[in-house]
């Protein structure tokens, strides 16, 4: 039999984050506007009428936490799988059992909690829809990652997305507090709480981190000694423990933003230092080569279209070879990436075209650019009057490609580069009206 010593030495051993994790919507920290009076997620716990969902949110703000107190309050069976080391064959054994014990209640579904659910691939995603269809479970998945991205669009759209915010100054502080006065071991320690701008920044609004950081200070003092809480000693003693800070990615909002702006800012060397940080601190390289690929579109662009083929073909092959590989393909691309000229002319166009589209949604299409797949149509004027560019020289023939009411209108505007130069030079003899390399409708 276990002593009850025993399970308190036990927990005494457990990491602080996890000594403190709540066990009651009343204990949960922040996200007051699910979990708040009269919030949705509290309406679903008080109506016991749970349907699933997605938690969408940076680290450390309280998914994983949420997801167990929802399932526990309900006294809902909860299944948990994490989306890194699951396959498709842990998936349906899960779900298998759900199913069969189900066959012997009439309960209510039990929860299927799966972390990091964006990187499921479509596969996985696939053998989850069908039990979710069904109500044999009830999901519960917890991203990083934009859903709409990530998330196949059948089982999104049976997924309500809650979006969870950093924490707050005043959710930062309550857990401090209690932290300090209602840990096991914590409690036993005095603390001489002076400053907490620090502290609080360098947790950047991350429950976990915060927990991590007041852990770490109280172990660089003696038990007999005051804990010091202030900006100086909080920067000095995470600075000299920065390896056991970073681990797992803590820094990781704040990295990848350094590491996409050097590559924006074309410094390579510095591109390399923060993509070591990344990699020393434990973040998923397909995050990182996720991440280039966007920057290779959203920053160069057309002043080096290879640029994209690279970041692309780096993905794959970081797909397919893994750590401590995949290290060198990430490196030659950043170093590429960050020494590239630099256009964002096509992210600029297409936000343009977005918000020009959703201002003339009624615009027609010229009758002679619509497709005339019946007889019928051809006698209306469908396509009557298209001129294929390849009977005229150069490929090329003056036609309006826009509707009427917007001829003219300018939405690309060439960036100033060598590519994008050449491009621009034979544009503007095609297309005088389009003004090239100026904003707007030509006058």
């Amino acid at each position: 039999m276990i002593s009850e010593d025993n399970i308190g030495r036990s927990r005494m051993l457990q990491p602080l984050p996890e000594r403190m994790r709540p066990q009651t919507l009343e204990e949960y920290v922040g996200q007051g506007h699910l979990v708040g009076k009269g919030a949705v997620i509290s309406r679903m716990v008080e109506n016991d009428d749970l349907k699933s969902f997605i938690l969408w949110g940076p680290p450390g703000v309280g998914k994983t936490t949420l997801a167990r107190i929802v399932a526990r309050t309900l006294k809902r069976e909860f299944y948990t799988l994490s989306a890194v080391s699951a396959g498709v064959k842990e998936v349906r054994e899960v779900i298998d059992k759900a199913r069969s014990e189900s066959l012997f209640s009439s309960a209510h579904s039990p929860v299927l909690f799966i972390d990091e659910i964006h990187r499921f691939n479509k596969s996985q995603q696939d053998a989850l829809l069908g039990a979710v269809e069904e109500g044999v479970v009830t999901l519960i998945g917890a991203t990083t990652e934009n859903p709409s991205f990530e998330v196949i669009t059948p089982l999104l759209s049976r997924c309500q997305v809650f979006v969870l915010k950093p924490l707050g100054t005043a959710d930062l502080d309550v857990l401090l507090h209690r932290a300090i006065t209602e840990d096991t071991v914590l409690k036993t320690r005095k603390f001489d709480i002076r400053e907490t701008e620090a502290l609080f920044r360098y947790s950047g609004g991350d429950a976990r981190k915060l927990l991590n950081i007041i852990d770490l200070l109280a172990s660089t003092f003696t038990g007999g000694q005051t804990v010091i809480v202030d900006n100086a000693t909080v920067t000095s003693r995470l600075n000299e423990n920065i390896t056991v800070y970073d681990k797992g990615g803590e820094m990781h909002y704040d990295i990848i933003s350094a590491f996409i702006k050097s590559i924006r800012g074309s410094d390579p060397n510095a591109a390399v230092y923060w993509l070591a940080r990344m990699l020393n601190g434990g973040e998923d390289p397909l995050f990182i080569a996720r991440r280039m690929c966007i920057l290779a579109s959203e920053d160069i662009g057309l002043a080096n279209p290879n640029a994209m083929l690279l970041a692309n073909a780096c993905f794959n092959t970081v797909h397919n070879i893994g750590m401590p590989e995949a290290r060198i393909p990430l490196s030659e691309t950043a170093i590429y990436l960050a020494s590239s000229p630099k256009s964002n002319s096509a992210y600029l166009a297409i936000d343009k075209a977005l918000a020009l589209a959703r201002e003339t949604q009624d615009a027609p299409v010229p009758l002679y650019l619509r497709n005339a797949p019946t007889k019928l149509m051809e006698e209306l004027g469908y396509s009557d009057g298209y001129k294929y560019a390849h009977d005229y020289p150069g490929h090329w023939t003056d036609l309006e490609f826009m509707p009427q009411r917007l001829s003219g209108t300018a939405l690309y505007e060439p960036a100033d580069n060598r590519r994008e130069a050449e491009m621009q030079e034979r544009l503007s003899r095609m297309w005088p009206k389009y003004n090239y390399g100026k904003s707007g409708k030509s006058e």
